[in-house]
C-alpha cells in the first residue's frame, strides 16, 4: 500500500521535472547564439523549375536557417515552386516554413514576388510579412518586409530586387536606404539583387548609417559561356546588415565551382547565393 508520504514525494518529483523540462525548452528557444542567412536570386523561379532542380536548390541552401528568395514568378507557379522546396527541405532532418509576397506593383513583364523560408525551430513569425508600399511610387518592385524574432529579440528582414543597371536601380537604392534609415530602429538585414556594386557611392549614406555589406570585390552573376576559365561576372548581390548584428561568416556559395558545370548550374540560376552568418548584440 503506497503512503501518502510517497505519493506527496511522487507528486513533487513529477512537478519538478515538468518545470524542468518547460525551462529547458524555453532556454533553447531563448537563447539563439548564431544563425545563417542565405539571399538568392532564384531565375524565373517557378514552372521552369523541375523536381531534379528543385532537389538541388534544396541541397544548396538546407543547412541555412532563413533564405531569401528573389525573382520568384508573379503567377501560380512561383508559389507552387516554394511550397514544393519547403516540401524537399521538411524532408530533409528540420522543419521549415514560408511566406510569399504579394505581386510586386510593377510595369508589364516586370512583376515578381519575394519569398522568405526559414528552420522554425528558433524562428518565430507573427504576421506574414508584407510589401513596402510607401515605396511604391520610386521602386519598380517594391520591397518585402518581415519581422522574426528570436527568443525575445526581433529582427527585421527586407528582400529586394531592383531594376536592370541600365534602368538607374541607384535612384531605387537610394530611396529604400533611405526610408531605412530614417524609419526603422530594429536590428535589420537587406537582402537582395542590387543590379549595382556595394562599392559605389549610391550606399555611401546607407553605409554611413551604420550599415555594412557581407561581401565585397565577390562576383555574384553567371556568364552564358566560360571566358576561357572564367564562368562569373557582376558583383551585384549582396547582404547589408546593421550594426547591431555581429557577423561572423560571409561568403559567395559557389555551386558552380569549373566551367564544365556551368550550362547545367544556369539551368538553376544565373545568379550565385550570398552567404551570411550572424548573431544580434545584446
Amino acid at each position: 500500500m503506497v503512503t501518502l508520504e510517497v505519493q506527496q514525494l511522487y507528486l513533487m518529483i513529477k512537478k519538478t521535472l515538468a518545470f524542468l523540462f518547460i525551462f529547458l525548452q524555453f532556454i533553447t528557444y531563448s537563447q539563439v547564439d548564431e544563425i545563417s542567412l542565405i539571399s538568392w536570386n532564384i531565375q524565373d523561379f517557378g514552372k521552369t523549375k523541375n523536381s531534379k532542380e528543385l532537389e538541388q536548390i534544396a541541397e544548396i541552401v538546407r543547412e541555412a536557417d532563413i533564405v531569401a528568395i528573389q525573382e520568384v514568378v508573379a503567377g501560380y507557379g512561383g508559389a507552387q515552386a516554394v511550397a514544393k522546396l519547403t516540401d524537399l527541405l521538411n524532408r530533409k532532418g528540420a522543419k521549415w516554413d514560408y511566406v510569399i509576397s504579394d505581386p510586386t506593383n510593377s510595369p508589364k513583364y516586370v512583376t515578381e514576388r519575394y519569398a522568405f523560408v526559414w528552420k522554425t525551430k528558433h524562428i518565430k513569425i507573427k504576421n506574414r510579412g508584407s510589401l513596402i508600399k510607401k515605396l511604391d511610387e520610386v521602386i519598380d518592385r517594391e520591397p518585402f518586409l518581415i519581422d522574426f524574432y528570436l527568443g525575445n529579440k526581433k529582427l527585421t528582414l527586407i528582400n529586394f530586387h531592383s531594376r536592370p543597371y541600365n534602368k538607374n536601380p541607384e535612384a531605387e537604392i537610394s530611396a529604400l536606404t533611405s526610408y531605412i534609415a530614417t524609419k526603422i530602429t530594429s536590428p535589420l538585414i537587406l537582402a537582395g539583387d542590387f543590379n549595382v556594386d556595394q562599392s559605389k557611392p549610391v550606399f555611401n549614406f546607407f553605409k554611413k548609417s551604420g550599415y555594412e555589406a557581407a561581401i565585397s570585390n565577390q562576383k555574384t552573376t553567371l556568364k552564358r559561356t566560360c571566358d576561357g576559365f572564367e564562368y562569373l561576372n557582376h558583383p551585384i548581390d549582396n547582404i547589408f546588415y546593421s550594426k547591431d548584428i555581429l557577423k561572423t561568416e560571409s561568403e559567395v556559395i559557389d555551386f558552380v565551382r569549373v566551367c564544365d558545370n556551368l550550362e547545367k548550374a544556369r539551368k538553376l540560376s544565373d545568379h550565385l547565393p550570398v552567404f551570411l552568418s550572424f548573431s544580434l548584440d545584446n
